[in-house]
């Protein structure tokens, strides 16, 4: 899919409606983009925050694994 937008004189762009819809995007949402070495920029939407992952995985019963032990 591709879509055009304008960059303003302060650097600003609008992410067009259609990618929106399609990302879920709401306003006040959060993005990083990355420029890679041929030119082309990746935007990832940044939809949940740390604080709000905390504790997704745990389950009752189950012993806390440390984060050394997971990158081994």
């Amino acid at each position: 899919m591709s879509t055009d937008a304008t960059l303003t004189r302060k650097g600003q762009t609008t992410i067009p409606k259609e990618i929106g819809d399609i990302l879920g995007m709401k306003s006040g949402d959060r993005m990083t983009f990355t420029l890679l070495p041929d030119a082309t920029v990746i935007m990832r939407l940044k939809s949940k925050s740390v604080v709000e992952l905390a504790g997704m995985l745990r389950k009752k019963g189950r012993k806390p694994v440390s984060i050394g032990h997971l990158s081994r």
